[in-house]
């Protein structure tokens, strides 16, 4: 039995639509946040700064009763004159929820002004254990030049994409693989937006180094579909389009779907036990490679079957005894 992408082709386009719309209220609603102030929320190699990560010292008798107050913390922070610092709560162990950690996100600060504030911090909550204190500073000025950096490489990756498919491929290829590309961005910037708001993730530079792998990622799924419908059209040059679609990516399919499961597989085992440092990043790349599987199969392919299912038939017939007029299909 063959898949038909054609057929459900509305249905593929109003899920991918649904995902960026959410991702787009989401990004809409962080810009609007004072304590956010960008479509997603930045980390320290973004803005600068430094962050403070307290874990209370449950060596200590009776240190670890309950969970860390947020209004203390507030309080503490705000008797320092950082009440506009970021906080959040992170949970050891999540199975227990019992929330004695607590990591700060504030102006940059020296090393008496961090001692200063620990030891306020420890007196209204608890004995912190000094092992497994984190402490990051930034400046401004280096994160805006990381920012500025990634934005670039992002920019010249999009831009080689496109001009290798258009040599490649022909321009109406380059088009449709550009906006699967642009939904892959647009579903795990998304996707991070809402987690975000919900559970105050942010993003730093792994992230932008996790667009660009899923840039590679999605791309060469899509030059593969590509490159099937081609040799469909060379060997049966009068097939309908959509019929031509639809077998390419029925030849295709086992293969990207084992492909994008292979890869899925270790960054599952990254995001469960690779600790707090590539969490994300491993999440930022099983994001986006579904959406990159997903794009290249129902997305890119049905695009370029409904522009060429509109454009005007050739005059001239096209037959294998005519190279020239397959080449035009193609």
């Amino acid at each position: 039995m063959k898949f038909s992408v054609i057929k459900q082709r509305s249905l593929w386009w109003t899920i991918s639509g649904v995902f960026i719309l959410a991702g787009l209220v989401a990004m809409a609603i962080s810009w609007t946040r004072p304590d956010i102030g960008a479509p997603l929320r930045p980390g320290l190699d973004f803005v600068g700064g430094t962050r403070l990560q307290l874990e209370l010292d449950c060596s200590v008798p009776d240190n670890c009763q309950g969970p860390i107050e947020l209004d203390e913390v507030r309080e503490v922070l705000a008797n320092q004159g950082l009440g506009n610092s970021s906080i959040q709560l992170l949970d050891k162990d999540p199975l227990q929820q019992d929330r004695q950690i607590v990591s700060i996100r504030t102006q940059s600060l020296d090393v008496e002004e961090r001692t200063q504030l620990q030891d306020s911090l420890s007196e209204a909550i608890g004995v912190f254990d000094p092992e497994s204190t984190q402490i990051d500073t930034v400046g401004p000025t280096l994160g805006r030049q990381i920012f500025i950096s990634g934005l670039k490489a992002l920019l010249v990756s999009f831009a080689g994409i496109t001009l290798y498919l258009t040599f490649r491929f022909q321009f109406d290829y380059a088009v449709f693989a550009f906006v699967a590309l642009f939904h892959d961005i647009f579903v795990t910037a998304g996707v991070f937006s809402i987690l975000g708001l919900v559970l105050g993730v942010e993003v730093d530079s792994l992230f932008l180094v996790a667009l660009l792998t899923i840039i590679g990622f999605s791309v060469n799924d899509t030059v593969v579909i590509y490159d099937r419908i081609r040799e469909v059209i060379a060997k049966n040059p009068t097939l309908p389009i959509n019929q031509v679609v639809d077998d390419a990516v029925n030849q295709t399919l086992a293969r990207s779907i084992n492909t994008t499961l292979t890869t899925m597989l270790p960054l599952v085992c990254i995001f469960l036990f690779g600790g707090e440092t590539l969490k994300y990043l491993a999440l930022a790349l099983l994001v986006g490679f579904i959406a990159g599987s997903y794009s290249s199969i129902f997305i890119a392919s049905t695009l370029l079957a409904w522009w060429r299912h509109r454009q005007p038939s050739s005059p001239v017939p096209v037959s294998v005894d005519n190279p020239q007029a397959i080449e035009d299909q193609q």
